[in-house]
């Protein structure tokens, strides 16, 4: 039985957040996003701790932070920033 893929929600600021990035580091960011879609904990991705759904992926010097509903086949990013600035 295949996998049923979710679906991508950004949140307002996490879009903002990624149309300030430069425009190759855009298209890498979401080109891994897009993978999340089949598997949204595959290798790579971290849980945060003491969260119930959060998890982070890292690319390049970049974090994306994102919540994961599995009874709605969601995947809602809410966070894009730079390693550095990722966890304020």
């Amino acid at each position: 039985m295949p996998m049923a893929s979710y679906s991508i929600e950004w949140k307002a600021s996490a879009a903002k957040e990624l149309r300030k990035l430069p425009k190759p580091v855009i298209a890498r960011i979401l080109a891994a996003v897009e993978t999340l879609v089949v598997n949204p904990r595959s290798d790579g991705v971290r849980k945060l701790t003491d969260t119930e759904s959060t998890y982070r992926i890292r690319i390049g010097d970049y974090r994306v932070v994102y919540n994961v509903y599995d009874r709605k086949l969601i995947i809602e990013v809410i966070r894009v920033r730079d390693r550095k600035d990722a966890y304020q």
